[in-house]
């Protein structure tokens, strides 16, 4: 290594440190790869590490074996890498924040004559498009109140009909499509709705007399639902009783770790007001460092497409690389960006405010026993498995072969991450590395959790350390299966009890051992979401079965088809040519003719 330290460039680029067995145990980015890398190291009387760095670091070096680096054009280039990196190789000592959510915002164009607000996530195209927002919760509670309170055009279907329907009938719209209304006259009820959309007293109002009007009519459930839709609508939006007189657009951030756990603070100010806010924690408090966490909480943050963004971003922090990131962003989004850390002002309140959200949601933030670092104790992980990814097949004799992944994190089930998969592996080994080969590919989209539950025995678990070793991601794996009686491993064993493999060692625990039964429910969730899957396939594979034995396909035959083809989408997808090498010609016309 040393050797490499003396012959580093003086250019921008990224640096990685791997330990003695080749692990990645830290990414970096650097103007000057040279001056940077160097300033790690002492080099007198012989190579250590500079005392003078954070203890964390100082631990990373200790482990140090070995050092790599790229060469980049510009910081911004270094600076984009090392993000993308840190979120597919999962670094040991880098900490990884995990939002990559885009949030909502709604929209509205109104080049049309009767316009009505939508939700998107994206930049729509259009002169006159106008974005409210961001929502990091409830956009769709607040957009279903609009057309509740207002007599807007209720859906996109109404406007291509000539003849008015049962809203307008309800009184919800007042029926443009015969001409009822003018385009002036609708002009003002847009107006009305959007002034609510910003001030949300008014839309508040307009929802508890329906609540009212509903409760007195003895109409509980429409009632109930505008009593939830209120308290979404309240809850939209931090506590704040900051009043600025001007008429300030602008993001703000703030991070702040704890002991435990931190949390990433974003508030949404437009014209002056707070419209909106949203957060959420993180668990890598071990290796929390202010400006790795304000770097990737804002490119993550900030895509190419975000709807909105203002000029100006404020952050709660000074960190380092600001300009590195304004530079960034600017040429990702096509626009001017500051990032600004005031230290005064009205601006210099908002930052605080934010910052004072973010210690109160961390010290409301309910204490629960954990279990995870006794795992990760238990199985030598190199990290506590906050997020955990488990994965099961299901089929049957070969047939509606699925694959799913659940996800659980820091206590919950995620099931907005949970994902299923058909396969087209003729076994359990080829359909288990499909499986979590798919999975590797969207690292860059979703990064890798702290841990892999894989269903299956050791096999299993060196086709997970196999793929990982090939894609360069350092993640702990822990196999799950029966034991073997009477040479079988199925559940209905009762007797049989689960053995835990790991790359160093297999554990068999006692059945009442609180760590074994954490992977067991991670295990037993995966297998039910994988079993629900395979059992609606399979419904609709019998279902296409029995439509083409109606028109004179044999079992026989289907089976031939499906054993040479792999699945029914590829079936129906194949040439003339292609069928009538398995099947006569006059079945290829069958099948060509009831796709």
């Amino acid at each position: 290594m040393l050797e490499t330290l003396k012959n580093l460039p003086e250019s921008p680029g990224v640096y990685q440190y791997f330990d003695a067995h080749g692990r990645l145990l830290y990414v970096g980015k650097a103007k000057n790869l040279k001056h940077r890398v160097k300033s790690y190291w002492r080099f007198t009387p012989s190579l250590h590490p500079n005392p003078n760095l954070s203890a964390r670091i100082l631990k990373m070096l200790h482990e140090t074996a070995s050092l790599e680096y790229l060469v980049v054009d510009s910081e911004e280039d270094a600076l984009i890498l090392e993000n993308s990196l840190i979120k597919q190789l999962k670094p040991r000592y880098n900490i990884l924040l995990r939002d990559d959510k885009t949030y909502p915002y709604i929209y509205i164009d109104r080049s049309e004559p009767f316009p009505r607000f939508e939700i998107t996530r994206k930049v729509i195209k259009g002169k006159h498009i106008d974005y409210y927002g961001p929502f990091p919760g409830g956009a769709r509670v607040l957009l279903d109140a609009l057309y509740e309170s207002f007599p807007l055009v209720q859906s996109k279907s109404c406007l291509r009909g000539k003849k008015a329907c049962l809203f307008h009938q309800i009184g919800k719209c007042l029926a443009p499509c015969e001409g009822k209304i003018t385009p002036e006259a609708y002009a003002k009820i847009v107006d009305a709705a959007t002034e609510a959309l910003l001030k949300r007293d008014i839309l508040l109002e307009k929802l508890e007399a329906r609540m009212l009007h509903f409760a007195e009519q003895e109409r509980f459930e429409e009632a109930a639902r505008m009593r939830d839709a209120i308290q979404t609508i309240q809850k939209l939006t931090l506590h704040s009783t900051l009043d600025t007189a001007s008429q300030i657009n602008a993001d703000i951030f703030a991070v702040v770790c704890g002991q435990t756990r931190g949390v990433v603070v974003r508030m949404f100010m437009r014209d002056g007001k707070v419209v909106s806010s949203g957060h959420h924690f993180f668990r890598d408090t071990q290796n929390f460092d202010i400006d790795e966490a304000y770097t990737q909480a804002l490119l993550s943050f900030y895509a190419a497409d975000t709807p909105f963004v203002p000029r100006t971003v404020i952050v709660a922090d000074a960190f380092e690389g600001i300009d590195a990131l304004e530079a960034t962003l600017r040429k990702r989004l096509g626009k001017s960006i500051e990032i600004v850390y005031p230290k005064r002002g009205t601006k210099r309140r908002l930052a605080e405010l934010a910052r004072k959200n973010a210690e109160e949601l961390l010290r409301r933030e309910p204490p629960r026993e954990e279990i995870e670092p006794r795992v990760a104790e238990l199985l030598g992980l190199s990290r506590t498995p906050w997020r955990v990814e488990a994965f099961d097949n299901s089929h049957m004799a070969g047939a509606a072969t699925v694959g799913a992944m659940v996800v659980y994190d820091d206590g919950t089930w995620d099931k907005k991450s949970y994902r299923r998969y058909e396969l087209q592996g003729r076994d359990e080994v080829s359909q288990m590395r499909e499986l979590l080969s798919r999975r590797i590919a969207r690292f860059d989209e979703m990064p890798p959790p702290d841990l892999w539950v894989i269903d299956g025995g050791k096999v299993n678990l060196d086709i997970a350390v196999e793929l990982l070793a090939e894609a360069g991601v350092t993640l702990d794996v822990v196999a799950i299966a029966k034991e073997k009686l009477d040479a079988k491993a199925h559940r209905a064993k009762g007797a049989a009890r689960d053995i835990l493999h790991t790359i160093d060692a297999t554990l068999e625990l006692k059945p009442t051992d609180a760590r074994l039964q954490w992977i067991q429910r991670l295990r037993d969730e995966a297998h039910r979401f994988a079993v629900a899957y395979h059992r609606n396939l399979k419904r609709k594979h019998d279902m296409r079965i029995e439509l083409l034995e109606k028109k004179g396909i044999g079992k026989a035959t289907l089976q031939k088809l499906l054993l040479h083809f792999g699945a029914f989408e590829a079936v129906y997808a194949a040439s003339k040519e292609e069928l009538e090498e398995i099947v006569p010609k006059h079945i290829a016309n069958l099948i060509l003719t009831h796709k």
